[in-house]
């Protein structure tokens, strides 16, 4: 009898492909992948730890897997990702019925650990064994593809060197090679993945981040060409002069500030400050004018004062991002931050919150309402999900499109819609021929 298995995912897009290269492993193994926790014979809980109360979040979900396991002795439970990684074999003390503990440099290794090698699997093996063959891909037009993974930068706030490790660069030829697959799948648009995805660094050539880039832009049939999460410390020249020089990389740069201070940047040791950070907006928008950018903003770090504040607010009217992931300050355990004070009162920090919220919606509305009348490049998905009776695709600076069509064009198709409303995260419009 086929063996069935279950994911459930947290997390970051680098979690994402972490779940479908455990997938792709698991399928190759004879699994079938199934839609609940009660059909599946393996549960995978594959975890994120970015945030405060992620490990309630996951001993929580645990707890009400104890009444299936004891249900069902033969039933396998493994934690993985950032919240193994960082709580490796506490789990197995607090929740005895989970099978085995795995990190995300393990996700290479899943065969070993099912056989029963280790428990307890949160180690940076130096074969991190990728199968990019493997990779179970849920989208029919786009693929990720990691090409670095961990993090050297160390900022005060973040566990993800912790989580995730030391920085580590694929070969060139290597992401070249699984690009070029993707592609001949039917996949056209590739989205290149890192914690610090542009401190890339050829562990063969050298080859930084923007010759990647501009290798990846040539291959024929790469339609669409995006990435991140990249650092602005590393944005360098060779980086803008790839995104210039190749229509097909996206006009879309995700690239985080946390602060508008330089004060608090300094505080976090994020390697720039705030005229530095405007400075790289600026060079970037002059050689790529049409660019959109978004980014990540934290509130209530410590020591962070009201004209801190202020100054965040200030940047973000100045930059106009056209999304943003904001939050309020998640002390993390063994990070720098935990020394340096207490974070903003929580009253406080919540009320700034909703203000950044605030500024950024009305940004977004007249970035929107902006489109109306305009005819943007739509790179189709397929059906909407909420409108049977249109498609969805997205534009070149990632805003989701939902558009009425006479024809039948097939997913990965680019075509032309004429935008006629613009809603509160989405656009509205008919294809034009």
């Amino acid at each position: 009898m086929t063996k069935t298995f279950f994911i459930e995912t947290w997390g970051c897009q680098m979690n994402d492909l972490d779940s479908q290269r455990l997938s792709g492993s698991l399928k190759l193994r004879g699994y079938r992948r199934v839609e609940s926790e009660g059909e599946a014979d393996l549960i995978l809980l594959n975890t994120c730890s970015i945030r405060d109360k992620s490990e309630q979040k996951v001993f929580s979900h645990l707890g009400r897997l104890r009444e299936l396991k004891s249900e069902r002795e033969e039933l396998k439970i493994g934690v993985c990702g950032c919240v193994a990684q960082q709580e490796g074999e506490a789990i197995l003390h607090r929740a005895p019925w989970v099978d085995f503990v795995m990190g995300p440099g393990n996700v290479g290794h899943l065969d070993q650990i099912l056989s029963g090698g280790r428990k307890v699997a949160i180690d940076f093996p130096d074969d991190r064994n990728y199968d990019y063959l493997t990779v179970d891909r849920p989208s029919g037009t786009k693929a990720q593809v990691t090409i670095i993974e961990g993090c050297n930068k160390n900022c005060t706030f973040c566990i993800v060197p912790t989580t995730r490790g030391r920085e580590v660069s694929r070969p060139f030829d290597d992401v070249l090679r699984e690009v070029q697959a993707a592609v001949a799948s039917g996949r056209v648009e590739i989205e290149l993945l890192g914690q610090t995805v542009n401190a890339y660094r050829c562990p063969v050539t050298g080859c930084d981040f923007g010759a990647l880039l501009s290798a990846v832009a040539e291959i024929d049939n790469v339609a669409r060409l995006r990435f991140m999460t990249s650092h602005p410390a590393e944005v360098n020249d060779s980086m803008i002069a790839a995104m210039r020089g190749h229509e097909n990389i996206s006009r879309y740069l995700h690239l985080p500030v946390q602060s508008g201070s330089s004060k608090i940047l300094r505080r976090m040791k994020r390697l720039y400050t705030r005229e530095h950070y405007l400075e790289t907006i600026g060079r970037i928008r002059e050689a790529i004018p049409e660019i959109h950018f978004s980014t990540d903003v934290i509130v209530g770090f410590p020591g962070e004062t009201e004209e801190d504040f202020e100054q965040t607010l200030s940047l973000i009217a100045e930059v106009r991002y056209g999304s943003m992931f904001a939050f309020k300050y998640s002390p993390r355990p063994g990070t720098p931050a935990l020394k340096i004070g207490a974070p903003v009162d929580d009253v406080i920090a919540s009320e700034r919150l909703n203000r950044v919220f605030d500024l950024h919606e009305r940004i977004k509305r007249e970035t929107l309402d902006s489109y109306r009348g305009r005819i943007l490049d739509v790179l189709v998905e397929g059906p909407s999900k909420h409108d049977a009776t249109m498609l969805t695709g997205r534009t070149d600076d990632n805003v989701v499109v939902n558009f009425r069509t006479d024809s039948s064009p097939l997913p990965g198709s680019m075509l032309g819609v004429r935008i006629e409303q613009a809603r509160h995260h989405t656009l509205r419009g008919e294809a034009v021929a």
